[in-house]
């Protein structure tokens, strides 16, 4: 029985070549209490490797968070898996406003100690006991309250390409390090206003909302369905778009346009532009914006160190990088000393 990706990446892409077949992007989360989450990982990587499902899913005694693609014409099939399971019959899947066949080429199924890392060590707190949710009318309502505090649940790098208007955007590389942030810089309105969250597809400000109901916020909502299923129910029901700029994502495409406004810039000269690559320095492999122009310049690399280590060849670039840890490094996620235009969001708009 396979309970692994035996493929490369540049095999699966030649397959999803040769197939011809659409492949649809999406992704979905649940919490719930998994008692085994190694046996249910196995059952789902089975069911999932048999249906072409590609992508990168995390399980955990606190539920299951998918990022994945499968082919079109599966999609019943897929559907039909999901709803066979109990806490996942009927799940809310977040279709990608923006396909592309190759957005995954890997089936990865992880367990993990949670499905996404907060820090906390608190008994007392239960992750399913979530503020309420609100549709992308609703959300928009709220925005329109003098009563509201919006607050964005990700991080400097995915807000600095897109956010809401408006909204407090704290200046940190992980969902760990909001909470205490938002906590402490909020606490005076923990009765008197409206705390709104929002993130990608819903499960940190999810996660966010139950822990600030246990810390005592009293009227704590989130955007259902994150900013993926806002976009689709403005695009649906003609709604007002609040959201400015591109919807980082977590797969090769990186981002989805959400609006036309750019208001990121490149991290190299500073010229409008709000699309991430990662330095081609494979001991570097910063993630940062820049531009098509600074691309050329600088050969894809983020500095002038990395493009001359670039240009080495393979054996002398493995020749440095061997025995040298640089994971550090590799998520800096765009803060560096090299990128004279990096620009540090607030930690909060009030």
């Amino acid at each position: 029985m396979q309970l692994y990706n035996k493929l490369s990446a540049t095999e699966r892409a030649k397959l999803i070549d040769d197939a011809g077949e659409d492949r649809l992007t999406l992704s979905f989360y649940q919490y719930a209490h998994i008692g085994n989450p190694e046996i249910f990982r196995n059952y789902l990587f089975v069911n999932w490797d048999s249906l072409g499902v590609l992508g990168r899913t995390y399980v955990a005694k606190e539920g299951v968070n998918a990022q994945i693609s499968l082919p079109a014409n599966r999609f019943t099939e897929f559907k039909k898996h999901l709803d066979s399971v109990p806490f996942l019959n009927g799940i809310r899947l977040n279709i990608a406003r923006q396909q592309d066949d190759k957005s995954f080429l890997k089936l990865k199924i992880k367990v993990k100690d949670k499905i996404v890392a907060d820090g906390l060590n608190d008994e007392t707190f239960d992750v399913t006991d979530k503020g309420v949710h609100v549709g992308a009318q609703q959300f928009n309502d709220l925005l329109d309250d003098k009563d509201t505090i919006l607050v964005d649940m990700r991080n400097h790098y995915e807000s600095e390409i897109g956010h809401f208007e408006n909204a407090i955007t704290p200046d940190v590389d992980t969902f760990r390090e909001s909470l205490p942030i938002i906590e402490e810089d909020l606490a005076e309105h923990k009765e008197d206003k409206n705390l709104v969250m929002y993130c990608t597809g819903g499960i940190r400000c999810e996660k966010a909302s139950a822990y600030f109901k246990h810390k005592g916020f009293k009227n704590v909502f989130q955007l259902e369905g994150g900013i993926i299923e806002y976009a689709r129910q403005v695009n649906d029901e003609n709604l007002e778009n609040k959201f400015k700029g591109q919807n980082f994502v977590f797969d090769h495409r990186r981002s989805e346009r959400i609006s036309d406004h750019v208001i990121a810039h490149c991290h190299q000269c500073g010229e409008p532009f709000d699309q991430h690559v990662n330095c081609l320095n494979q001991a570097c492999h910063l993630l940062f914006i820049q531009c098509p122009k600074c691309q050329e310049a600088m050969e894809g690399c983020c500095s002038d160190e990395c493009k001359e280590i670039n240009r080495l060849s393979e054996e002398e670039q493995k020749e440095l990088r061997r025995g040298k840890s640089v994971s550090n490094k590799i998520f800096k996620k765009g803060k560096s000393e090299v990128l004279k235009f990096k620009k540090t969001a607030p930690r909060t708009g009030i």
